[in-house]
Formats: structure tokens, C-alpha cells, sequence
């Protein structure tokens, strides 16, 4: 009999979701004469029981296509999944129940949280594949690189060449506040990119002091304006992260606007117009960069690959260059943060980037 495969995508969106899917089906029917199903909206289309069947023909053309045909959520774990009421109930066995109903095997395509679902449905029996997502680039796995990384910096490091002729022209101090919860990682890579003289990142709590050395030091070569890169779970010392919203049971937490805070502080310190822009989740649309593209192809067709071997249990990770099975459960052991001495870190340094400490 045709084996079959299910796929789903949980957590955020990221550009180059669609060309995993693709890679996915396209080698499926290629190379192994597997069917593949798709469940709507993540780990909520499987209790929901919404199923897509995915053919070549429904893949054609959404290789440059941004976001996921197959819709994703953040906020239906099937461990702990809402019923209403701020109640939920564990449907983990009739998730699995549900998938084993339509496929062979599942294909899980998300972050650190998706994959740990994924890897608990593998624990209680259910063969699991998983491809690493993620646009802060966070997941736990040596030397790895997650697919929509490279579209999130890159974006953010083109709002940095806008902004730099702006703020030159108007002697301002500009705070783009970007993406990467607890990870520095987006700032750093961006903020190295598009020229910024000052990068805050989760991991090095800033003092104001010593971005007002910088601006200051700047004003002593005549650079009337600054540039400043905010990782939105940026802290000050001894302080804490700044958050959207209050936390309840219906809605997580949700970190945004250290950076208006800190250009509000730095314009009432320094007597100088600052403003902040906050790129948000516009770092996660639009068309993935090629190379995203690649890794996302390299990552559905090797996802494909360990499933047709039967090597459940895997998460696909780049690793020096080649695609290679990781165990899920080193994937989802905690999040990957930038470390103080990191190359990057030391670089930035070297070039006279502050990184308010």
C-alpha cells in the first residue's frame, strides 16, 4: 500500500514555510511514491480533524510565497489545549489518534515549542519527524541555522539603510526596535549589517551611561546622529523586559516597546531628538530571501528523507554545511542565546560598536 505522511506548521509564521511544504510533497511523490496530508492551523487542524490532501499540483508556484498555505497557531498545544472558560484538557491521545487515522507519520515544521509538542508525541509512540523554524534563530541545535533567519536580518538591516539617511538628515538618534524574544540574535546579525553604532541584545544588560558615552563619542567626530539596533527582550541593568500587554490565560505575554522606552530616556538624558520605529512582524512576512529558499528545500527534502528511512525521533539540522538528523529532544533543550565572547560579539566590538555596557 501507498504509504502516507502528514504535515503540519505550529508556532509563527516564517518565510520559507512554503518551500519546506513544497520540498516535502515534491520529494514524497518523487522519490518514494508517498501521499502527503496537510493539517489547517497547526496542532488546532488536528483536534479540529481539518486535513488537506497535497499533491505536486498544490504546491506549484508557492516556493517565493511568504507565510504557510497550511495556516499555523501558537496557542493550541494538544497537551494543554483550551476548551473554554480559561480550562483546558490534555487531547495529546486523540491528536495522535487523529493523525495515525490519515498517515504513517507526521512531519512537524515549527520552533522550539512545536518540535517539544512533536517530541512528546514521539515519546508516547507516534512516528515523528521534525524540521527546525524559527526567525530568531533560537533553537538549541550546535552550529544550526533556522530557515527565515536570514529574511528577518535581512530586512531589518535594509530598514537600517533607510533609516541611517533619515536620521543623518535630521541630527536624530533612531531605536529600531526588532524581533528575537530572548535571543539577540536578529540585533546582533542586523545590527552588524546595516552599519548601527549601538546593538542591545537580551544578554548584555545595557547602562545609559555608556550609550551616551557612545553618542557623545560620536559627536566628537562631528556624527550628529545615532543609530541604535533594540532586541525587544533588551533589559537595562538591574532591570526587567518590557511587555505589550498583561498576562491572562487566553493570551501569553507578549514582549514590545523597549524601544520607545529607551528613546524616550535617551531624549529626556541628552537633550536630543530621538525616535523609535518597531519593525514587529515585518520581519516575518514577504517572499523568503534565496537563501532561505535553499535551506528550506535542503530542510523538507531531508525531513522526507528521514521519514521514508524510518528514523523517527530526528529533527534536521545544518551542520558545518550538511543537512543531519539531531534527536528532538536536543533541539527542544532550552533556546541557543548569544554568548558574551561570541566571534560576532568580539567583532562588532572591534569596530566600535557599543553594546551599552
Amino acid at each position: 500500500m501507498t504509504k502516507r505522511v502528514a504535515v503540519l506548521t505550529g508556532g509563527g509564521d516564517a518565510p520559507g514555510l512554503n518551500a519546506v511544504i513544497r520540498a516535502i510533497v515534491r520529494s514524497a511523490e518523487r522519490e518514494y511514491n508517498y501521499e502527503v496530508i496537510g493539517f489547517k492551523d497547526g496542532f488546532k487542524g488536528v483536534i479540529e480533524d481539518k486535513v488537506v490532501f497535497l499533491s505536486e499540483n498544490d504546491v506549484s508556484g508557492i516556493l517565493p510565497k511568504g507565510g504557510t498555505i497550511l495556516g499555523t497557531t501558537n496557542r493550541d498545544n494538544p497537551f494543554d489545549f483550551p476548551v473554554g472558560n480559561g480550562r483546558t484538557e490534555d487531547k495529546s491521545q486523540e491528536c495522535i489518534d487523529t493523525i495515525r487515522k490519515y498517515a504513517d507519520s507526521l512531519i512537524v515544521i515549527g520552533g522550539d515549542g512545536t518540535l517539544s509538542i512533536g517530541n512528546k508525541l514521539y515519546k508516547m509512540g507516534l512516528p515523528v519527524v521534525g524540521c527546525p523554524k524559527t526567525i530568531d534563530n533560537d533553537l538549541r541545535i550546535k552550529n544550526s541555522t533556522t530557515f527565515g533567519f536570514d529574511t528577518a536580518y535581512a530586512y531589518a538591516t535594509e530598514a537600517l539603510d533607510r533609516l541611517h539617511s533619515t536620521a543623518e538628515s535630521h541630527h536624530r538618534i533612531v531605536c529600531l526596535e526588532v524581533m528575537g524574544r530572548n535571543a539577540g540574535w536578529i540585533a546582533l546579525h542586523a545590527g552588524i549589517a546595516g552599519g548601527a553604532d549601538v546593538i542591545l541584545i537580551p544578554e548584555i544588560p545595557f547602562n545609559y551611561e555608556k550609550i551616551i558615552e557612545k553618542i557623545n563619542e560620536r559627536l566628537s567626530r562631528n556624527k550628529k546622529f545615532s543609530l541604535i539596533v533594540v532586541a525587544e527582550g533588551a533589559v537595562p541593568e538591574g532591570g526587567n523586559m518590557i511587555y505589550q500587554n498583561q498576562h491572562s490565560d487566553d493570551v501569553p505575554l507578549r514582549l514590545g516597546g523597549i524601544g520607545n522606552v529607551i528613546a524616550q530616556n535617551l531624549e529626556k538624558m541628552t537633550e536630543r531628538e530621538a525616535r523609535a520605529i518597531v519593525l514587529g512582524h515585518l520581519q516575518r512576512g514577504g517572499s523568503p530571501t534565496a537563501h532561505d529558499r535553499i535551506l528550506a528545500t535542503r530542510y523538507g527534502t531531508a525531513a522526507m528523507n528521514l521519514t521514508a528511512q524510518e528514523k523517527y525521533g530526528n529533527v534536521v539540522s545544518l551542520d558545518n554545511g550538511m543537512v543531519v538528523p539531531v534527536p528532538l529532544s536536543e533541539a527542544t533543550n532550552g533556546i541557543k542565546t548569544v554568548e558574551k565572547n561570541n566571534e560576532l560579539v568580539k567583532t562588532a566590538r572591534s569596530i566600535g560598536i557599543s553594546f551599552g555596557d
